[in-house]
């Protein structure tokens, strides 16, 4: 099962042994009064079941014992305790029941059976409703008697600094109206809360003509739908901690109300009898997140066994998805139902319950059946498991971030999702994994820490998903934005107005893209090749923020690291990381409000992204060296590469390949780790295919080593030949030191000479050699040092090797003669 269930109450866990326990008390101990004493419960415990559960986390159950009087009580699942609050002394159906957040009144609906409509509240009402007071059991109040259905439902809320002086309660008639009674209370004799209007209670009257209605309890939200002409429109009513409450918005939907009968959701048990009064055709299912997100989830029931359609409107965005699912094709026989549950973090059991779930707030699932409510979440070892089993790469994509969204424990996670990268990498062909658990792990680590943060985030290494999924077919429509009815907004309705109002918006697509950071990383080494460089400033800010990336790297780290990672400036990886947090800075500070969150703390959040991005880039290597076993490994270029250390060559090389595509850094040290792997792993003319094709970079630190480790036997300098006259001008400069070869003395010659003769051109249109000095032993050689004396006369301030001393027209023939002395063999 991916999904998992906790069961955070059960009832013939959490209540059953309480009861059982309350009657041996009562048994052996004299009545307390009429409402107090239980019968014996029949054995068998049908009538047991729960009623309702309260914003704060409390449960209302019922049973009757076995003079089939009515047992109500209460669980709170934070204390783990049960309490009795009162008991109807007559066979009732209850329909609906609530209790105040003070526990002092209490509401309840039921039906009567003929026979009982006959006593002295009212002989013909079919339902009634009553408020009872029960700190302590006192006054009942009629507050409905008719013949239609009634559902109760107090408020709670959400500010509880002022529990008293009232209590505010909803009723939801079947006749399609809802009404708000106030009621007042006060204390007496101290401990005694009773009510203070012994007349008929102020109501308002908040809503008329709904067809379905659901109540959310944690947030004490109303959302509702009404059929005006030929639309059906959705509004939202927000309650608060005062008496007053607000129409937030509404909205037009294409949902069909062709059941005439009232539906409602979240409202307390739904029993068979109550199932003949509600329409049971229409599934829909009101969600929302704390980011401002809003969505209608939606299933007409078909006729159709072989197919199942349901559509989800996402609000906060603008449009809406139509799913149609060929149960054939899926290998399902048939759906009798489909649950929409909100999911959230928490643990534990993995087998769902045969009866109907109703999806509560707060990741919470209602099995009427079992009297079970559960806690649900995904299950990550499930999740895991499915990963690594399925072939399919839309389900391999869909669980890598259902995965990543929902992480417990991201440490182990991240490490147990590396692992099934390098086992699967060959197997995946519609998107790269390496590139989408960087991208969609930065996303979820960072999208909620700041307001519209995951609008200007990638969420995924993929633009879009264009391929066919066998068996579904998806239409998307655009749909009307929620029409806000209220000019200021707080909290959750904030962040969705946010939402609205940043669709509603022309601005172009406002997600972070590297694209800048490549385009500005190739002009900086097009600029580098010829001869151009920029400001000192631009280059002491862009490695400062590369610096700050490594420090708050290194202070993450608390386990020791066998990879040989960040033990060396590498400047080019540096260059780039301070691009990309410049730029990543940049499209933050230019989207988001600054003066509201603050420009360090969106700076911070930049580096620590950056930051966690080399983090897992360190992690996957040390993953793979951890596999094979390389231990402490202290890198050299003598002798050849084991088993292992080609297997992490193979792992780098898709690393680098995966990173280089999006033009992300690298963690400082990668590249000299794969130089030295590459030449103990690969024969020489694939190394310098490598090499030529920008594949293997070669470092300053890698290529200084190499010089002073390797011996000058026929093998090593054929290759220490091979790296020198590829090397880069920066480091021939200083290669030039660790080599005392005639090869070494050729290479750096020829460069000399070749960075010096194109300013000769310019030189002879200005003035005419004097040939008469020219000495004449050699005179090809003699001409060369000649031009070449003149040229750096001329232009010393353009010397290629400043710094070295020794490299100059001396030397050049020097090494010219050495040359031809060895290629004549004098």
């Amino acid at each position: 099962m991916l999904l998992q269930l906790s069961a955070a109450f059960d009832l013939h866990r959490d209540v059953v042994p309480w009861l059982k326990e309350r009657l041996s008390a009562e048994a052996a101990a004299p009545a307390a009064g009429p409402r107090a004493r239980l019968d014996p419960i029949e054995n068998n415990y049908e009538t047991l079941h729960v009623v309702n559960v309260e914003r704060n986390g409390k449960v209302i159950y019922s049973c009757k014992d076995s003079k089939r009087n009515v047992f109500f009580g209460l669980y709170d699942l934070q204390t783990k305790k049960n309490e009795h609050l009162y008991t109807f002394e007559k066979d009732l159906q209850v329909v609906s029941c609530s209790v105040n957040r003070e526990k002092t009144l209490l509401a309840v609906s039921f039906i009567q059976s003929a026979k009982e409509r006959r006593n002295e509240l009212q002989p013909a009402s079919k339902c009634l409703t009553l408020l009872v007071e029960i700190h302590p059991v006192n006054n009942v109040k009629v507050l409905k008697a008719v013949d239609s259905c009634i559902w109760v439902q107090f408020l709670y809320p959400i500010d509880e600094r002022n529990p008293f002086p009232e209590s505010h309660l909803l009723l939801i008639s079947e006749e399609k109206y809802i009404e708000q009674f106030h009621i007042q209370v006060f204390r007496e004799d101290e401990n005694r809360v009773v009510i203070r209007n012994s007349g008929p209670l102020p109501r308002d009257r908040i809503v008329e003509d709904f067809v379905w209605a659901q109540w959310d309890m944690s947030e004490q939200r109303l959302y509702y739908f009404v059929l005006k002409k030929s639309e059906s429109i959705l509004k939202c009513i927000q309650f608060y901690a005062d008496e007053n409450f607000n129409l937030i918005f509404e909205v037009p939907l294409d949902i069909s109300f062709g059941d005439t009968r009232l539906t409602l959701v979240n409202f307390g048990y739904e029993d068979s009898q109550n199932q003949k009064v509600l329409s049971k055709d229409l599934n829909l299912r009101v969600f929302t997140s704390h980011t401002g997100s809003l969505c209608v989830c939606y299933n007409k029931k078909s006729d159709v066994q072989e197919q199942v359609t349901y559509l989800v409107f996402y609000l906060h965005k603008g449009y809406s998805k139509t799913f149609t699912v060929d149960l054939g094709t899926l290998e399902y026989q048939s759906i009798k139902d489909i649950t929409f549950l909100n999911l959230g973090k928490n643990e534990k059991m993995n087998l769902l319950p045969d009866g109907p779930l109703q999806s509560l707030s707060g990741a919470l699932a209602w099995d009427w059946c079992s009297g079970k409510l559960f806690k649900v979440s995904f299950n990550q070892s499930s999740l895991l498991h499915f990963l690594w089993s399925s072939p399919l790469d839309y389900e391999r994509l869909a669980v890598l971030n259902c995965l990543l969204a929902q992480s417990r424990n991201p440490r182990v996670l991240e490490v147990q999702i590396i692992q099934w990268i390098f086992e699967n990498m060959k197997t995946c062909y519609a998107f790269d994994p390496i590139q989408e658990f960087l991208i969609a792990s930065l996303y979820w680590k960072f999208c909620l820490d700041i307001n519209n943060m995951d609008k200007l985030l990638p969420y995924s290494s993929l633009h879009s998903w264009n391929k066919e999924i066998p068996g579904i077919t998806l239409v998307t429509e655009e749909i009307l934005l929620p029409r806000m009815k209220v000019q200021s907004f707080k909290g959750y309705w904030e962040k969705l107005n946010s939402n609205l109002e940043y669709v509603k918006c022309t601005k172009p697509h406002l997600q972070y893209s590297n694209n800048v950071v490549r385009r500005e990383w190739r002009n900086l080494i097009s600029e580098e090749k010829r001869g151009k460089r920029r400001s000192t400033v631009y280059f002491r800010n862009i490695l400062e923020n590369a610096v700050k990336v490594i420090s708050n790297l290194e202070a993450w780290t608390v386990e020791s690291r066998l990879a040989p990672l960040l033990q060396e400036e590498d400047n080019q990886q540096r260059l780039l990381i301070g691009l990309m947090v410049s730029e990543l800075k940049e499209h933050l500070l230019r989207n988001l409000p600054v003066q509201l969150i603050g420009k360090k703390k969106i700076e911070q959040l930049v580096l620590d992204y950056v930051s966690k991005m080399l983090d897992l880039l360190c992690q996957m290597l040390e993953t793979s060296w951890r596999k094979h076993r390389l231990g402490s490994w202290v890198f050299h270029f003598d002798g050849r590469g084991s088993a292992g250390e080609f297997a992490v060559f193979h792992t780098m090389t898709q690393i680098l390949d995966s990173v280089n595509r999006m033009c992300l850094p690298l963690p400082p040290g990668f590249h000299t780790v794969y130089l030295v792997l590459g030449v103990r792993c690969l024969p020489l003319h694939c190394l310098l295919h490598y090499i030529d094709d920008g594949v293997i970079l070669l470092t300053e630190t890698g290529v200084m080593k190499l010089l002073k480790d390797l011996d000058n036997t026929e093998k090593n300098e054929k290759l220490k030949f091979s790296i020198v006259e590829r090397l880069p001008l920066f480091i021939l400069q200083k290669a030039s030191q660790f080599w005392d070869h005639p090869v070494n003395s050729h290479i750096i010659s020829r460069n000399y000479v070749k960075r010096l003769l194109p300013k000769h051109k310019r030189l002879l249109r200005k003035s005419t050699i004097d040939k008469s000095s020219f000495h004449t032993e050699f005179l090809p050689l003699s001409y060369l040092i000649k031009v070449l004396t003149e040229m750096e006369t001329t232009h010393q301030a353009l010397n290629p090797f400043e710094g070295c001393d020794s490299v100059d027209t001396k030397f050049v023939a020097e090494t010219a003669l050495k040359q031809t002395t060895i290629l004549l063999n004098l």
